[in-house]
């Protein structure tokens, strides 16, 4: 990898529902990047992320995204991680060397953003119920490798965009 600062992603992480990627796509726009969605290179490589779970489990699923997000952590761009992809130490380590901004959303507004979503860890009865487990295990891993948090749960996300954008400038 090119040890240049522009080789440095900007990554958002975060839970499902917290806007990483309506954020990054408008944080990449505005700084003339390409962005990155690893859910979608994922998808886009591998077929649906239900489906990818139903046929080869979860800790298949976890290897593909290891191996999307070293590949998007390569090119310099704005990149937006599923919500576990946090789980893989050797993830976790590879953040290090770039900008991570850490996206937060409160179990009330994220119930609507993950309602009819295609989400296998949340699917069943108790949607919100699950993501708030799900949080509440990821949570310290998020924290461990952010530089910075932003809160999704309240306002326009152009608000949050702009809140990012200034951060990275005075990151500079």
């Amino acid at each position: 990898m090119n040890s240049s600062a522009d080789a440095r992603a900007i990554v958002f992480i975060g839970p499902m529902g917290a806007g990483k990627t309506s954020i990054g796509r408008r944080v990449a726009r505005a700084l003339h990047l390409p962005f990155v969605d690893t859910d979608r290179v994922i998808v886009r490589d591998n077929g649906p992320i239900p489906q990818i779970f139903a046929q080869h489990g979860e800790p298949h699923f976890r290897t593909l995204e290891r191996d999307a997000v070293a590949d998007a952590l390569t090119t310099g761009s704005v990149v937006s991680l599923g919500g576990g992809a946090v789980l893989d130490p050797a993830t976790r380590s590879a953040l290090a060397a770039h900008r991570v901004i850490y996206l937060t959303v409160s179990p009330e507004t994220v119930a609507s953003r993950i309602r009819d979503a295609n989400r296998p860890l949340v699917a069943g009865d108790d949607p919100v119920g699950a993501w708030q487990r799900i949080y509440a295990e990821r949570r310290p891993l998020y924290e461990e490798v952010a530089d910075v948090t932003f809160d999704t749960s309240s306002g326009p996300i152009t608000r949050v965009a702009t809140a990012v954008l200034d951060w990275l400038k005075a990151d500079e």
